[in-house]
């Protein structure tokens, strides 16, 4: 589990503070029993997502694997 750095890049860290903060707006104007505070904060934590995954599809995200293709393959039973 250490060797595969799971959520430790910059579009993770962003999107995961901006929902953080959307959820304790929301969970202060719950309290306060204000509405539109409540909803202001539940777009905040939906902005976190879509930044989150903006930034990932910039590249700011974990890289995904390189696909090997059949034909780079060795066949099977193939020493080396």
């Amino acid at each position: 589990m250490a060797g595969n750095s799971h959520g430790h890049t910059l579009a993770a860290w962003t999107g995961t503070t901006i929902i953080i903060i959307g959820f304790c707006v929301a969970g202060a104007f719950m309290v306060m029993a204000e509405p539109l505070g409540f909803w202001g904060g539940m777009v905040i934590v939906v902005l976190g997502g879509v930044v989150g995954w903006i930034m990932a599809a910039m590249g700011l995200g974990k890289q995904k694997p390189a696909r090997q293709t059949a034909s780079t393959r060795e066949p099977a039973g193939a020493e080396s």
